[in-house]
């Protein structure tokens, strides 16, 4: 509760995302986030408790020592409170690292996570959109309701909106050139080459877009 009384004097008022409850859902929830697909309600019992679980430092040693090379290269890096202990009585100085009794799962799934954004924003990634079906595991069932709210969720109701708008989606810059030239046909100087994306800077930069509100 002591959790809940701070986020309510931190964010109420100051962020449109949090708010106090309107509506009690089906359980007890303390506070609510206006999400982009909706609202969605909280219950803060044993939020604080389920962060608190550090690794146990005996099975993590195992895992370092483990003959198993890929098992090794996963944890290598990992320094557990013993591992710190040690470094500190070296009198070598420096920064001290976190222990091992400060490494929850969640900082764990965070740092993992920073690891994957990294490399995903140095990719050009292609995926499957998976939607789930229902709720109970049953073949052959559609639960329409729920379908509809990962479309909303995922922003493909949204693509399939602008798309039908006739905007275009993911083009080459060359194309989008050939097609909005004619917006601004003396936004271009005639004659000469011009990289094609600089090209569809000056258009844009020259048509007046009406941006909408919402």
């Amino acid at each position: 509760m002591t959790y809940k009384d701070k986020l309510i004097k931190q964010h109420l008022g100051k962020s449109k995302a949090f708010g106090k409850i309107k509506k009690q859902g089906k359980i007890e929830a303390h506070f609510e986030l206006y999400h982009y697909a909706g609202t969605v309600q909280y219950n803060v019992i044993d939020w604080l408790l389920k962060n608190k679980d550090p690794l146990n430092t005996s099975v993590i040693a195992l895992y370092k020592a483990s003959t198993v090379q890929v098992v090794q290269e996963i944890w290598e890096s990992y320094v557990s409170a013993d591992d710190a202990a040690a470094k500190g009585k070296g009198g070598k100085g420096g920064k001290r690292q976190k222990g091992g009794s400060f490494q929850t799962v969640s900082a764990l799934h965070r740092e993992s996570l920073n690891r994957l954004m990294t490399n995903l924003k140095a990719t050009q990634p292609h995926f499957i959109r998976c939607i789930i079906p229902n709720e109970i595991k049953k073949p052959g069932y559609l639960d329409w309701n729920l379908v509809l709210h990962q479309l909303r969720c995922n922003g493909v109701l949204e693509g399939i909106r602008i798309c039908r708008k006739g905007f275009p989606s993911r083009v080459i810059y060359d194309e989008w050139r050939q097609r909005y030239t004619l917006l601004a046909a003396d936004a271009v100087p005639k004659g000469g080459f011009m990289e094609a994306k600089k090209a569809c800077e000056m258009i844009i930069a020259k048509v007046d877009f009406e941006i909408p509100s919402n």
